[in-house]
């Protein structure tokens, strides 16, 4: 079974999310959005996205920053890691979006995991 495909997304907490996105409109470029982060386009069409928020949607998690990586089969792989004993969270999403799961990995890092729609 093929797990993790590539990044979904990176999202990082923040003390002051708008004085910090502010900064990295400014001095990085980055084109920040009303919504809180941008989504940069690759080539080949996939979304990676780009986030700086206050980090509530990170707990359980301890770490200031979440990565989001895509994956093909969400189920079969929150299953999979399930069966192996990982820390899965029972919560799972299913929206327009695509479909959200999520893992805390031994370090007490939350990774979300997302199947992307069909045909992205």
């Amino acid at each position: 079974m093929k797990r993790v495909t590539g990044i979904g997304g990176i999202f990082f907490a923040a003390k002051s999310p708008s004085t910090l996105r502010d900064w990295y409109q400014r001095h990085l470029g980055i084109d920040v959005q009303d919504w809180g982060g941008t989504a940069f386009v690759a080539s080949g069409g996939e979304t990676t996205v780009w986030s700086l928020g206050d980090g509530a949607n990170f707990k359980p998690g301890t770490a200031g920053f979440m990565v989001n990586y895509r994956v093909a089969d969400l189920h079969a792989l929150v299953a999979a890691l399930r069966d192996e004993g990982c820390n899965v969270l029972d919560e799972t999403s299913d929206s327009e979006y695509g479909k959200f799961g999520w893992v805390i990995d031994p370090e007490g890092n939350k990774i979300e995991l997302w199947e992307p729609p069909p045909g992205q």
